[in-house]
């Protein structure tokens, strides 16, 4: 039996058919906002809540497919392993000015339950990283992070 990660990974780099690749990163960046909510050890209902708001947004979807995209995530997140595997996909299929976007997306979850912990601060800097992200890019996507969720 196949797992759910072990699919996406075959599917994204080609062993397998591609018939929803979109699919795939959408799982993908879900995956990694659930990573970027559960790295402190406290999923909180505002990081739940948060990781839906931006699939709304980001997607246009209803709630409920929010909330089900956010559960694909949460599954392929306790199977994906390392953090290295969900950034792959992202860093490979979707264009740089999109990373940013998902940066700043991952910085409104670390800041989503006003409680900014080491942890993901850690996780941030690795995964910006991994995303090939440069520092200004990721200072400015956690500016518009906070403004958002202030405004």
């Amino acid at each position: 039996m196949h797992s759910m990660f072990a699919d996406l990974m075959n599917r994204l780099l080609g062993k397998a058919p591609q018939p929803d690749p979109q699919g795939d990163y959408r799982r993908s960046l879900a995956a990694l906002l659930v990573r970027c909510a559960r790295i402190d050890d406290d999923y909180a209902p505002a990081e739940r809540a948060r990781i839906d708001r931006i699939l709304i947004s980001r997607y246009g979807l209803t709630e409920s497919q929010a909330a089900e995209l956010r559960a694909e995530g949460e599954a392929l997140e306790q199977e994906a392993g390392d953090t290295v595997h969900l950034t792959k996909a992202i860093k490979d299929g979707v264009p740089y000015e999109e990373r940013g976007a998902i940066v700043e997306a991952l910085w409104q979850v670390a800041l989503a339950d006003a409680d900014r912990d080491h942890a993901e601060n850690a996780f941030l800097r690795l995964v910006v990283k991994l995303l090939g992200i440069n520092d200004v890019d990721s200072g400015l996507a956690r500016q518009r992070a906070q403004q958002r969720l202030s405004g």
